[in-house]
Parts: C-alpha cells; sequence; structure tokens
C-alpha cells in the first residue's frame, strides 16, 4: 500500500533516517512498502537489511524528479529491476542529460506517474498514483479503461508535525530562500505521514480495484538479493586455481628477490599468509592491487603502500609495500584473520598529480561497469546549521555571525529567536545534506555495480557510487584506496631536479641503505626536517630533539607517539623517560618486559595491544584483533567483546599469573587501545620520511624546489624559500626571461615561478613561456608587449613584481613606458600585427626604485619580501639578547629575544582555557619555540605576520629549551615610502 516512501537521502527533503522509517513503518503494522528517495539510491541495500530485520518486505524504487517537479515512481520487480532503475538514473547523470517526461523502456519495472484526468497510460507496466484527496476526481467519470491503472499513492516524508517542520527548513534550505517564500509545490503536506495500513484502505474503501492493484503489483515484487555475500571482484586471472597459482609465483619470485633464497623465517610467515588469504578467497585483492603496482611502476610513478596492509610479507614481496614484516615484527593478524569483520586495505598513496591517472587505468582495466570511486556524505554541522537556519529565516547576517560566534553564547540563552534556531538546529545536525566523494576509494565488483547503486559523476569526472565506507562494508565490498599526497610529489621531483641539475641518478627505494645512514641520521637528531615528509611540524622536530632521534625504530615510534591521543594521556612522556633511563623501567610482568622491551614498557602500536592480549592473556592472534576494535568501538557484537575481555582475565588467571597484575595490565591496555596507532602505518611514515630526509640532507636546493612546487607542506611558502636560502641557492624573483610557471633551478640559481605572484593569470604564464621558448628571450618592454598580447594590468603586476628588471630600466620607468604601449586599451593579439613600427623615443626625468618599494610589492604580490628581510624592515635596531643556539646555555633564566613569526597552534588547558604555542625565526635563520599559558597570556596574542619581541623565561623538557612568555608585542616595521 506504500509505495513513495522518503527517507533522509531524500536530501533536503525526507527527515526520517532508513532504521527510524522502518521501525515506524513496524509499528504502524506495515508488512511491504516501497523506498523512493527521490533521484538516488542511497539508502535501497540498508533499507533492504533493515525492513528483513524487522520482518517487513521491502521493494526498491525511485522517484524521478526534474527541477523539484514529480515525474513519476520506479519501482523494482526484482533484483534486474533495480539495475534497471540505477542504470536509467546513471545515464542521465554521468551524461548530465535532464530526465525525460516518460523514461525508457523497463522489463522489470513498474513505472507509476501522478494522477491527472484525462491522462491514461498505455503500457502494460505503467501505473497512475491517485492520492486520497483526488478520489473525488473520479466521481461521474468513465473508469473501464482507468479501471486497472489506478494505484493508493499515500507519500511518506515525515513523521511528525515537529519533522514536518524540519522538512520545511530543509525545502526552504534547497531552494536558498526564506521560509515565507517556500510554495506548496515545493514542500510536502503534513499528512505525509505513515498510518494503519487498514486506515489507508478506509479511505480507497469506495474504490476497492484501487486497493486490490495496489497490493497486486507489490506482490509481484521481490528483491532477490543475497545477504552477506562478498562482492567484491572475484578473480583476478578468470579462475580460482589461476589465481592461485599466480600469487604463489609472485610471492615466492618476491621472497627471493627480497630475503635470498631459504630464508627460513620468510617461508614460514609466506606460507602461513597464503594459508589465511586461501581460506578466506583474497587472491583477487592482492592480485588486483599487484596490478595497479606494475601499471604505475611501469609508467615511472612513485609510490607508498601503507595501511594494516603492510604487516603483509606477500605485500612485501609484491611491491605493494615496503615495509619489512619480519625486520618490525608486524603480526599479519592485524591485516587479515579469519575472523575480521571489516575489511582489509592497502592503502597506495601517490605524487598529486599521478594519482588519476592511476584511477583512470583502473577503470580501463576492469571496466565501466564494474568499477567506481566511493562515495561520502556530508552532514549538517553545527555552525553551519546555525547559518543555514538563520538565513532561512530572514536574519541578517551581522545578527548570524553573532549566533555563530562561540565567544558570545552566554548572551543568547534567554534570546527567543537564538532558542527556536537551536531547537532546528538540534533536529538538523549530523542528517546528511549532500553526496560527495572518498578520499581515494576504489570499488571493483563482480557483478555491475549498478545492481547496488546509481551513480553520480563529480567534479572529477569519475562514475561515483552513492553511498560511503560504511555502507560499502555493510553490503559486502571491499575498497581500494588510491590515495594522493605532497610528500610523495617532492620525492619524485625532487630526484628529476637532480637527474637534470647535477646529472646524478638517485634511488629512494634503497631504504635499508638509507636508514643506516650516519650523516641522516645526524640531521634526523637535531630536527632539522622542514620539508621532510610528517616530520616537519614544530612538535615533531622537538620530539624528534627530545629522544635524539637517530635510527629507523626510534622514527617508527615517534610517527605513532605524536599522535594527539598518545601525547595526551601521557604516554609520549612516559616514552620520552623510559627512553632515557632503560635501566628505570618498571616492568609489570617478565612477558610485559619481553614483548614491550623494544618500546620501552609502553603500548605504542595497535600491534602492542595484539601482543601482549596474546603473550599474556591467551587470546589467539585472530581474538586478540577483535579485542583491539572493540575497544574502539569497532566491533561486531557486543556480547561476543564481552566475552574476549573475559576469556583474557579467564585465560591469564588459569596461566597463574596475578590477577592485581593482571587487573593493571588490562586497564593499561583498555585506556591504550582506543586510539593506538598501526605500527606498520608507523613503519611505511618514517620510510618516506628517510627518503624526504635523505633528499634534503645530501641535495638541499632541488628538495626545496620540489616542495615549492608541490604546494609546500606544513609552512607557508616563505619558510621554504627561506630554507633554499639557508642551503646555498641564489634565488631570484620572477622573470619573464627565465622563470617558468613553476619555480625553476639551474646550479644554485633559482627562478621563483610565475604560480607565485598573486592575480596573473594562469593563460599569461603559460604564454609568456611558450613564447620565449619558440621565438627567444624578450628584448625588451616593447618587444614582450607585442610578442604576448599582454594586457595593461597584467603587465603591471609583472612590473611591480621585478619580472622586466632585465631591461635595466627602473620599475617606475617600465610603468611609465607601458602606458605608453598600452594605455587602458587591451593590445591585439601577436598574430594580428602586420607592421610593427618603433616608437618614438622621448627623454624622462629620472625614475628610481628603492628596495623598500619592491619590497613592499612583493609583499602584495608574492606574501612575502625577497629582495629584503623582515628583519631588514624592523624601525628598531635591535635583534634580542640572545639567539635562538643560545638558549640550551640559559635554562631557568629571563630572556629577551626578537623572532619573526612563523606559526602557531592553540590547545585548551583541563580547566578549557586556551593557552598557545608558537614557533619563531631569530635573525640568524634558527627556529625556537615559545610557550603561551593563559596567566601570562589571556587573550590571542599573535597579529599576523611579521616580528615579535618576546620576554619569556626559557624552559626545559627533555633537554629541548623553549621560552615561557612573560610579555609579547609585535614590532613596528618601516612605513611604506610612497604612503
Amino acid at each position: 500500500m506504500f509505495l513513495n516512501i522518503h527517507s533522509q537521502y531524500s536530501l533536503r527533503y525526507g527527515t526520517m533516517s532508513i532504521r527510524q522509517l522502518v521501525l515506524e513503518a513496524a509499528f504502524m503494522g506495515l508488512t511491504e512498502m516501497v523506498l523512493t528517495d527521490i533521484n538516488n539510491s542511497t539508502g535501497m541495500m540498508e533499507f533492504f537489511r533493515e525492513c528483513n530485520a524487522n520482518g517487513i518486505k521491502p521493494i526498491g524504487g525511485i522517484e524521478f524528479r526534474r527541477n523539484n517537479r514529480l515525474l513519476y515512481l520506479g519501482i523494482a520487480q526484482n533484483k534486474e529491476g533495480v539495475k534497471e532503475l540505477n542504470d536509467f538514473l546513471t545515464w542521465h547523470n554521468l551524461e548530465r542529460k535532464a530526465l525525460p517526461d516518460q523514461p525508457w523502456d523497463f522489463k522489470y519495472v513498474y513505472v507509476v506517474y501522478p494522477f491527472r484526468l484525462g491522462f491514461i497510460p498505455q503500457k502494460a507496466q505503467e501505473f497512475l498514483g491517485i492520492r486520497a484527496t483526488q478520489l473525488h476526481q473520479l466521481h461521474g467519470q468513465d473508469l473501464k479503461d482507468l479501471q486497472g491503472k489506478l494505484l493508493v499513492w499515500h507519500p511518506v516524508t515525515v513523521n511528525n508535525a515537529l519533522e514536518y517542520r524540519l522538512h520545511q527548513y530543509l525545502r526552504a534550505i534547497d531552494l536558498n530562500t526564506v521560509l515565507t517564500k517556500v510554495s506548496d509545490e515545493d514542500q510536502c503536506v503534513l499528512q505525509e505521514q505513515f498510518m494503519p495500513p487498514r486506515e489507508l484502505k478506509r479511505l480507497y474503501a469506495n474504490y476497492p480495484f484501487i486497493v486490490a492493484n495496489t497490493e497486486k503489483l507489490m506482490a509481484n515484487c521481490c528483491m532477490d538479493y543475497v545477504a552477506k555475500a562478498k562482492r567484491n571482484k572475484q578473480s583476478y586471472t578468470g579462475t580460482w586455481a589461476e589465481d592461485k597459482a599466480l600469487l604463489h609465483k609472485l610471492a615466492w619470485q618476491g621472497m627471493a628477490s627480497r630475503y635470498g633464497a631459504g630464508n627460513e623465517a620468510a617461508i614460514a610467515r609466506i606460507n602461513k599468509e597464503l594459508d589465511v588469504v586461501e581460506a578466506l578467497n583474497f587472491f583477487a585483492y592482492f592480485l588486483i592491487t599487484w596490478d595497479i603496482i606494475q601499471y604505475s611502476q611501469s609508467k615511472g610513478y612513485y609510490h607508498v603502500g601503507r595501511g594494516s596492509g603492510a604487516n603483509s610479507i606477500i605485500a612485501f614481496c609484491l611491491r605493494i609495500t615496503d615495509v619489512d614484516p619480519l625486520e618490525l615484527d608486524l603480526y599479519f593478524e592485524r591485516f587479515l584473520n579469519k575472523h575480521r569483520s571489516s575489511p582489509p586495505d592497502f592503502d597506495i598513496d601517490y605524487s598529486w598529480d599521478e594519482r588519476e591517472d592511476v584511477q583512470r587505468y583502473i577503470f580501463k582495466r576492469y571496466g565501466p561497469e564494474h568499477t567506481a570511486l566511493l562515495g561520502t556524505m556530508s552532514t549538517f554541522k553545527d555552525r553551519s546549521v546555525i547559518r543555514e537556519i538563520g538565513k532561512v529565516m530572514g536574519l541578517p547576517k551581522a545578527e548570524i555571525d553573532a549566533f555563530t560566534d562561540p565567544t558570545l553564547l552566554g548572551q543568547h540563552q534567554h534570546n527567543p529567536v537564538y532558542r527556536k534556531i537551536i531547537n532546528a538546529h538540534d533536529l538538523m545536525k549530523n542528517r546528511p545534506n549532500q553526496r560527495s566523494i572518498h578520499a581515494g576509494g576504489v570499488l571493483i565488483t563482480e557483478e555491475p555495480i549498478t545492481y547496488y547503486t546509481a551513480l553520480d559523476l563529480p567534479p572529477k569526472n569519475m562514475p561515483t557510487v552513492q553511498w560511503d565506507m560504511y555502507e560499502a562494508e555493510a553490503i559486502g565490498f571491499d575498497k581500494f584506496d588510491i590515495l594522493s599526497q605532497r610528500g610523495i610529489g617532492h620525492i619524485k621531483e625532487a630526484v628529476q631536479l637532480i637527474a637534470e641539475n647535477r646529472g646524478v641518478a638517485v634511488d629512494v627505494h634503497e631504504v635499508r641503505k638509507l636508514i643506516k645512514d650516519p650523516v641522516i641520521n645526524a640531521q634526523l637528531q637535531t630536527g632539522d626536517t622542514i620539508g621532510c615528509f610528517y616530520i616537519e611540524s614544530p612538535a615533531m622536530r622537538q620530539l624528534l630533539c627530545k629522544l635524539k632521534c637517530e635510527d629507523y625504530l626510534t622514527l617508527v615510534a615517534a610517527s605513532s607517539i605524536i599522535r594527539p591521543g598518545v601525547a595526551q594521556s601521557g604516554m609520549m612522556k612516559t616514552y620520552i623517560y623510559n627512553y632515557h633511563h632503560r635501566d628505570k623501567i618498571v616492568y609489570l610482568h617478565p612477558i610485559m618486559e619481553r614483548e614491550l622491551q623494544e618500546t620501552f614498557g609502553v603500548m605504542v602500536y595497535q600491534e602492542d595491544v595484539i601482543k601482549v592480549c596474546y603473550h599474556y592473556g591467551g587470546l589467539d592472534l585472530a581474538d586478540a584483533d577483535i579485542l583491539r576494535r572493540g575497544m574502539s568501538g569497532k566491533y561486531r557484537s557486543k556480547a561476543e567483546f564481552d566475552r574476549l575481555v573475559e576469556s583474557f582475565f579467564v585465560n591469564a588467571k588459569n596461566k597463574g599469573r596475578d590477577e592485581g597484575v593482571t587487573k593493571e595490565i588490562w586497564r593499561q591496555v583498555a585506556s591504550f587501545a582506543g586510539y593506538s596507532f598501526s605500527k606498520a602505518h608507523s613503519a611505511s611514515f618514517a620510510v618516506e620520511s628517510y627518503q624526504s630526509l635523505f633528499l634534503k640532507t645530501y641535495y638541499p636546493i632541488e628538495f626545496m624546489v620540489a616542495v615549492l612546487n608541490n604546494y609546500g607542506g606544513f609552512y607557508e611558502r616563505w619558510v621554504y624559500v627561506n630554507e633554499l636560502k639557508k642551503a646555498g641557492a641564489v634565488v631570484h624573483l620572477p622573470c619573464v626571461n627565465g622563470s617558468e610557471a613553476k619555480v625553476t633551478l639551474k646550479g644554485n640559481a633559482v627562478y621563483m615561478g610565475f604560480i607565485g605572484v598573486n592575480g596573473l593569470e594562469t593563460r599569461f604564464m603559460e604564454l609568456i613561456v611558450a613564447e620565449r621558448m619558440q621565438n627567444g628571450a624578450y628584448l625588451g618592454l616593447e618587444d614582450f608587449v607585442l610578442r604576448t598580447g599582454i594586457t595593461l594590468q597584467q603587465c603591471i603586476l609583472l612590473i611591480r613584481i621585478g619580472a622586466l628588471r632585465f631591461t635595466g630600466s627602473s620599475k617606475k620607468v617600465l610603468l611609465w613606458e607601458v602606458y605608453n604601449y598600452l594605455g587602458s586599451k587591451i593590445p591585439d593579439p601577436p598574430s594580428a600585427v602586420l607592421f610593427q613600427l618603433k616608437s618614438k623615443p622621448f627623454q624622462l626625468p629620472e625614475l628610481t626604485s628603492s628596495l623598500l618599494e619592491d619590497a613592499y610589492h612583493e609583499f602584495e604580490l608574492l606574501g612575502f619580501p625577497l629582495s629584503l628581510g623582515m628583519f631588514d624592515l624592523l624601525k628598531t635596531k635591535y635583534r634580542g639578547e640572545v639567539m635562538a643556539k643560545d638558549l640550551s646555555a640559559c635554562f631557568g633564566k629571563t630572556v629577551k629575544m626578537v623572532g619573526q613569526y612563523v606559526c602557531e597552534k592553540t590547545v585548551r588547558t583541563k580547566n578549557n582555557k586556551k593557552m598557545w604555542f608558537g614557533t619563531f625565526l631569530d635573525r640568524q635563520d634558527n627556529f625556537f619555540d615559545t610557550v603561551h599559558f593563559p596567566t601570562h597570556t589571556p587573550f590571542y596574542p599573535f597579529k599576523g605576520k611579521g616580528c615579535y619581541l618576546i620576554l619569556g623565561k626559557v624552559v626545559a623538557d627533555f633537554g629541548f629549551p623553549s621560552v615561557e612568555v612573560l610579555q609579547f608585542a609585535k614590532l613596528p616595521i618601516v612605513d611604506h615610502p610612497i604612503l
């Protein structure tokens, strides 16, 4: 009877979650119903599961609308009908075509049009849905041709009057208008709620054939899906046996390459893993990942394999990862085990400019019918909800801003408008708002993917499923994560630049050699890691110095304990202390000493939790991993989790463990497991960090150019330019005869690129270089203007940044001359210049420029000065009484320093007050750090870029100095010479 149910996946329209609407339907006594969300099938598979769990027959459908106007409903007769509906919607989404007035000729789909007098659909599987409020229109009509076509049409959109008001807010937000301007046609009616089926039948009592038609249609529908099936591509080669043979062959070949023949530990581990892979039928998953790696390597792309897949020796042998699980004692069960409820994953990182090509290869290799990107669902968030509600209520922007300002919350508690907004906010927050795209998930399916979802076409122009990773897992899909990061771009381009600039071929994949290099490890120990992946932030550089980190395993641990949860729990301090005082470590039990000796008695990784549960608590490795996941709230059932906790204590008691010791060990396990980090993940990060640091140590100029050309890292662009100077590079401003769009390098000469010039159009960045490459260097301003056809304003930008300094004329002279050539007129394009006449010479008074003017131009156009440094611009000559390098000799003393602001971090204390951490450069280009406690700095202290006078006490944390700020003020700079 209920053919038109909307869930909250009818975005900005429906209000009920799938679970809520199924429970409400069950309460009302429904035994079958059709989910028809608007222009999507996001919730369909979830709807099937929830209905089956609650004894309701589910039927899938889609409501098709164009420009917010209902066209028709599509109701699937079976699984093939679901595919037909999804294919129909997908085609229009991917082709960006408007939905037609009438759909395709479906084979397994019923089409239901809204009733209107005079319209009788002619096809056998087409019907008319008539509301109870429309039945009076049938009075006196000849129903002979209509009798077999009419169906009960009672849409369900909201659950009660309160949700109806929420629906109205959602419609106004969707239409970007105020509530009072939402028309009746653009919203549902209050009566679109569930009711007992007998009451709905009573409304159609005078037309029993309508009820009979509806019941017959629904009886003919059966969603014949197999529950709890694995739906990924099942075979790489075409048969299970061939998959098995190929994976075995690749694993043993890889073992010989990685370990040499006859390594007994590797042989035993590979055999063990192959048995589990076979038992769980994951041959195709490994082989498809290997295939992706093979393609990217054939294209010369560099990748980093990480995630829990790095726990696998097979992955190491197939060169999916560069992390040796034997060397690091990584447990395969963390990646794959017989009890694991969630799918395993390989995270494969590529450079930001190569990832898309790899994705397109996957689509081509495995076919568009079987491949799609993973979606995600963005929800209404706190402040955005308040802002959206305020807008549809017609409130002025200033009032909305005040309501979203957290510092003013106490002033609004008794404001009736604010209370009204908060009531709506409580209903709306965390509800689906719009579909988007996952960071890197790719699905490769056995059946065509439209059996399970329609596809969208986001801006990336790659088909994307309409549900997220959690729904994918629930349906039975295992994703492949094809990700991108700037760090890989840094490494890739640095290697290329070294080959071009120095003629040296470097191999960053010789990881075993890199991690033992004493020069690299010495630099690691000092925290001189600006630009290096994952280890350049102030907090990480401090940690490296506190640990005096000088080896790979310590860096692996540091990559884990730097995470906020570990640091805030106190585990970081414990680890650093134990690292430096190994003779004072107190272990609770000999097993803890044996298993945690590598990490000095601290559980640093998720694998440590597994080891303790296995070796001390007597659980097998698979159950230990389930227990670890359960402590993060990721268990299949609470009962199973409780059983494993009980087993931990029972097993420990049976082994004769002291009960008090067992309770304390369990307390530590439970407190740590919720925020622990995978050792394999940390190890993968550490490998990339070493590769970056190798390049920075031996080829710092090439490396920093690569960092700049791949959109930097943790810091602003000027910090990396400063590192270039420290490395001995001569950094030049952009030049039309020397620069390209990106930063370029020749020897030690570095030319800033046009990309960094604010306001310069991309077309001119490309044209300037292309014209110069084709026809030679520009001879002067006039030659430049004629050959490029540049506009006046764009040419002024280049003059002001100094890009035409090769002419030998000052900026002021060039600015005067460019008006002579261009005025306010847009010049003809270069191809239209038939006759070139030289302009008449004339004499100008002397027009000179100063370095101070240049610095202000650079501030405006680059974001930082290059001709002068920030210290050069200060009005005062004072540079502080101590430099950063002297701080270690000043512990306990109050010092006065001058520092150039680099970055800051805001944190909250235990009593919820704000404090700040700052990072600065001194006059000698050395970093130092500040701490701003709320007692001395009650308000936000920083006032933007520039230099600050700092008075504070020098303190030490594990030998690392920082300044606890007592007084703090920004120093004025010399005024602009023209102002």
